[in-house]
């Protein structure tokens, strides 16, 4: 695809280890209100792989709150922390397989919580289509940056095996 499109539905619906990884130098792409866009390229993201992923909020089996995540990729599960923070995460593979990827950071803001805050991003978009929405989306860039790999941030509950795993992917 060329730089500049809207990602489709197919890059979204495959496992969010190949998804996540290839999220990094696209752009997030927000219309505001005043119909101006601003675009951020992505530059970390953490892969949550499912029911069996102890750091997936999957883990726990469908609730109200992960039901985003068991439907096919291309949606944004949006999720509180703290009372405070929004966590934007891009809901991967297919149907009934919850898989996410979460926005860590993009080139100018660095922090889950930090980047939702700058970009207005809130509960409101839960469930929003990426393939669709005319206020949120993603698109193929140029840029291949190279990246690293890293154990995810925070998760220190998962137990050892799940906090370690280099889930992270970050340029760098």
């Amino acid at each position: 695809m060329t730089s500049g499109h809207k990602i489709c539905r197919s890059f979204y619906t495959r496992d969010v280890l190949e998804v996540a990884p290839d999220l990094l130098g696209k752009d997030i792409v927000l219309r505001l209100d005043n119909g101006t866009f601003i675009r951020h390229q992505v530059t970390d993201v953490e892969a949550y792989s499912g029911s069996e992923d102890k750091a997936c909020h999957a883990s726990k089996g469908k609730t109200r709150r992960t039901s985003v995540m068991f439907e096919e990729g291309g949606l944004l599960y949006m999720y509180l922390i703290y009372g405070m923070y929004w966590m934007m995460n891009i809901v991967t593979g297919d149907r009934d397989n919850p898989q996410a990827a979460l926005i860590r950071g993009v080139a100018d803001i660095s922090g889950p919580g930090r980047l939702t805050r700058a970009l207005s991003i809130d509960g409101s978009f839960n469930g929003e289509d990426l393939t669709v929405s005319d206020r949120i989306w993603l698109e193929y860039t140029e840029q291949k940056p190279c990246f690293k790999t890293g154990p995810r941030i925070g998760i220190d509950y998962a137990g050892d095996y799940w906090k370690s795993v280099p889930w992270r992917y970050y340029v760098g």
